[in-house]
């Protein structure tokens, strides 16, 4: 026997064993051969294919025209047909007995069998692959942010320390955007459809040949033969289907790929050493440099970035196959091949993150947040952090000017230069100025003692950070009965 080539798309270091069977190289044409044994099967349904030679198609003949592999039709399409579903029609002909081989591609074009057959290997891939996956790294980072919902952190805006948040609202902002494009992927994955509507999609075989006729009192042939495979018709097609169900289902998963980008870009800048709020496991035998022996790089966090850098590239591919010349052309058949890389960079991703140690623990549930640095780098920016409730009190007190420019300009160099809390400064200055003692004393007292405590001014960090964890937990605890009713249907 010979071993399959089970090479996915892509660089050759990466690939995700979760995905072979879909995209890996002599699988590809497993889809198309489900489509053109679905096409079969109707035909002998509605009595055009005589019994006897249906019966021919025994469960045997089906597994084995199934596994033809690629390199096989390579072969026979570079030798003999120039053609690549005329060379699988000729190596499932070897297979049949030639009473039952007459029927192959019946009626079908090859883009009927090429590219309803992607769409299953897209569905299936994300169902069965990277959305388990997925709800994997969303539950345990639900955890993390329940965990970390009032772990005190300085906020960060333009990389510069901002206002007051909690080490798991941040993350729930990350958190949140997985589940919107999750939601998205989920979306467009129902609007995948497929095709049997023959060589410019006007059905002229179907008509013309009394196709049509068999099937009037029902669904259409179109209908049963994509019925058979678990997909709908689209409503209109040239030779090829519309490229947008499938565009917007590779924009989402390309946006989830950015999600990750996103956490990767956090987390690689906060374990720089000199704010050190987060690290990532570092394995016994690890090296963090080929020559600077006391270094830990951020290699995981970096490599989800450099994924998504690749996503964002690879998505341009799609872009390029939104026209085609006239009813189809073949100048996006080859950019349409490298389409799963998409879906194998997404599964890197997850796999980065899902990664097990020897005690059988994940990446990401390995990770630490270093709540010293956190409180360390809160003490740093505390004396600042609170200008805006500051400003917004005085003018709300009855200050005749511009507060913002008197905290901006005035109050906060003595604040950076003395390490005081603003409102110290301003406290200082009440002596020498009567009228501003007044404004200040009209602030209610209970602000005034908050603005001497900036550890207090989260606002609904910690609240949000919940709200999202439990908004998590349930889409995944709902995603995980729902497989398991289909495993028991």
């Amino acid at each position: 026997m010979v071993e399959k080539n089970l090479a996915l798309p892509g660089n050759p270091r990466y690939q995700p064993k979760e995905l072979l069977s879909f995209f890996g190289y002599d699988n590809l044409y497993r889809t198309v051969g489900e489509v053109e044994l679905a096409n079969i099967d109707i035909l002998a349904e509605l009595g055009v294919i005589p019994q006897e030679e249906y019966a021919l198609l025994t469960p045997d003949a089906r597994a084995v025209i199934l596994d033809i592999p690629t390199t096989q039709i390579d072969i026979t399409e570079s030798n003999v047909t120039k053609h690549d579903i005329q060379a699988w029609r000729e190596e499932a002909r070897k297979i049949a007995d030639p009473k039952l081989g007459r029927w192959f591609h019946l009626i079908l074009t090859s883009f009927d069998a090429l590219d309803t057959g992607r769409i299953l290997q897209f569905l299936r891939a994300y169902q069965k692959a990277v959305r388990p996956s997925l709800v994997e790294v969303i539950t345990i980072l639900a955890v993390i942010v329940r965990r970390n919902s009032d772990v005190l952190q300085i906020g960060r805006t333009h990389g510069q320390f901002a206002l007051p948040i909690t080490v798991g609202f941040w993350l729930a902002t990350v958190l949140n955007r997985l589940l919107y494009n999750m939601g998205e992927v989920d979306r467009y994955a129902e609007q995948l459809v497929g095709k049997i509507s023959g060589a410019v999609g006007a059905f002229n075989a179907q008509v013309g040949l009394g196709i049509t006729k068999l099937c009037e009192n029902g669904p259409s042939f179109e209908e049963k033969v994509l019925a058979k495979l678990g997909l709908k018709p689209t409503k209109i097609s040239t030779q090829i289907l519309p490229p947008e169900p499938l565009a917007n289902f590779l924009h989402s998963i390309h946006l989830l790929s950015a999600v990750f980008g996103q956490l990767g870009n956090d987390c690689r800048h906060l374990m720089r050493s000199e704010i050190a709020e987060i690290s990532e496991p570092f394995s016994a035998s690890q090296s963090g440099s080929s020559t600077m022996a006391g270094k830990r790089n951020p290699i995981n966090w970096e490599g989800l970035v450099g994924d998504w850098q690749k996503a964002k590239c690879e998505y341009h591919k799609v872009q390029e196959g939104l026209i085609s010349e006239h009813q189809r052309d073949l100048v996006g058949s080859r950019v349409a091949r490298d389409f799963p890389i998409l879906l194998v960079i997404l599964q890197t991703q997850l796999n980065t993150l899902l990664k097990k140690d020897k005690t059988k623990k994940t990446f990401l549930e390995r990770i630490s947040i270093n709540e010293a640095a956190c409180k360390k780098n809160f003490q740093v920016a505390a004396p600042i952090a609170l200008a805006e409730p500051l400003y917004i009190a005085l003018q709300m007190a009855g200050f005749k000017g511009d507060a913002h420019k008197f905290v901006n300009h005035t109050l906060t160099p003595e604040s950076l230069a003395s390490g005081k809390l603003l409102v110290v400064v301003l406290e200082e200055m009440l002596p020498e100025d009567s009228e501003l003692d007044k404004i200040y004393q009209n602030i209610p007292l209970e602000i005034r003692e908050l603005l001497h405590h900036p550890e207090n001014y989260t606002g609904k960090a910690a609240e949000k950070a919940q709200e999202i964890a439990n908004l998590a937990m349930m889409i995944a605890s709902s995603d995980w009965q729902e497989r398991r009713k289909l495993c028991e249907e």
